[in-house]
């Protein structure tokens, strides 16, 4: 049994969800433009995206030491 191809796949749009093919020829896989793919791009660098979690322990007010509270 072979895996899954990608060809003729067509996903959401992860910047806008319209239709977005996963083929070679869609040289902005997964998003649908270039557009959509700078746009997600920005975000990235912006810092748009963020996974929640505890702070470091520079980052909680605390300057040095062992990161013990």
């Amino acid at each position: 049994m072979s895996a899954p191809s990608a060809a003729g796949r067509v996903v959401a749009c992860p910047g806008c969800g319209k239709p977005a093919s996963l083929e070679q020829a869609n040289r902005w896989r997964p998003f649908c433009s270039e557009r959509c793919r700078q746009t997600d791009l920005g975000a990235w660098a912006s810092e748009a995206y963020r996974v929640a979690g505890k702070p470091d322990a520079g980052e909680g007010g605390q300057e040095g030491g062992s990161g013990e509270p």
